[in-house]
């Protein structure tokens, strides 16, 4: 029998990884968030978890020395095409506290993901030193642009996964494969949450949902609200039959006529959430919270590669 693959999650958000990482066998044993609502939705979904609700500047790794993988979601507005790309002069770029960490805890395998942005030219030279910082440390390091779509979630959602192997691992690392034959629309997957009311229009409306969304959107403190983000976003959605401009409590009533907005539920199934994860009341903070989540699916998929090569040739 396999030991339980420890992990420890930095930059935690709403969850989103460290549920796929549970999913795919890891047990967590420090989820560290800065933010108290962040902090709050971890510890409502999953009391057992250890949440730290403190900035990871102050973690010390060394108390977790050993652990199986350090996964984390660094913070994305340095790389963001929607902000500065201020890159490493952003004061939000974490990516050295996650080389500190990693140092510190010299986990057997990394896992760090971050938006499509971190790949454009202007951080090629950024890019190359964390990568190689990230190999300094004693790891094989891979890194992969992976389509949430890819993955059975029904958005238009790339991601960058960074995964970095202790170079004295038997297994070998592989990115997951695509099945995005599986992946449903959003018409399909909305249809019982929009019919919720009875609204008659829902069949109609399913079937002419006929695509997956574009990326959901979570904005910061500063501009993220309860809508579905700029007006090239909205566009997309009203391709969707899909109000952007803000965001329902509930789904259409029986006699609606026109466009239904999405609720933060749906919001958080298209993000590829259980629907038994909650996201509080406050409907601005869930927006936000769903938004900036990474999706589980996509962290299952790959966590389940990881978990193979730690344990390929190893058993206790």
């Amino acid at each position: 029998m396999h030991k339980p693959l420890t992990c420890v999650e930095i930059c935690a958000g709403a969850g989103g990884q460290a549920l796929g990482l549970a999913l795919a066998g890891f047990h967590h044993v420090a989820l560290v968030e800065f933010e108290k609502d962040y902090c709050e939705t971890l510890k409502m979904n999953r009391p057992e978890w250890n949440v730290i609700c403190e900035d990871i500047r102050n973690f010390d790794g060394k108390l977790y020395k050993g652990i199986d993988l350090l996964a984390g979601g660094v913070p994305c507005p340095p790389f963001s095409v929607a902000g500065k790309q201020l890159g490493k002069e952003d004061e939000r770029d974490l990516f050295p506290e996650a080389i500190r960490l990693i140092n510190e805890m010299k986990p057997r395998a990394v896992m760090l993901e971050n938006v499509r942005g971190f790949l454009d030219s202007s951080f090629n030279e950024y890019r190359e030193y964390i990568l190689s910082s990230i190999e300094n440390e004693g790891y094989n390091v891979y890194i992969q642009l992976l389509n949430a779509s890819d993955y059975g979630v029904p958005q238009l959602r790339p991601r960058v996964v960074i995964v970095g192997i202790k170079k004295d691992e038997q297994g070998i690392f592989e990115y997951p494969k695509s099945n995005n034959k599986e992946t449903p629309t959003v018409g399909e997957i909305l249809f019982d949450l929009m019919s919720a009311n009875k609204w008659i229009g829902a069949k109609k409306w399913a079937k002419a949902a006929n695509k997956i969304a574009p990326t959901l959107v979570g904005g910061s403190k500063k501009h993220g609200g309860p809508d579905l983000g700029p007006v090239r976003a909205r566009n997309a959605w009203a391709e969707l039959g899909v109000d952007g401009r803000g965001v329902a409590n509930d789904a259409p009533e029986k006699d609606f006529d026109g466009m239904p907005r999405l609720t933060s539920r749906m919001m958080a199934r298209i993000q590829g959430f259980p629907d038994t994860w909650f996201f509080g009341k406050k409907k601005t903070a869930a927006c936000r919270m769903i938004g900036n989540a990474f999706p589980p699916p996509v962290a299952m998929a790959v966590g389940k590669k990881i978990k193979e090569c730690l344990e390929h040739g190893s058993i206790d």
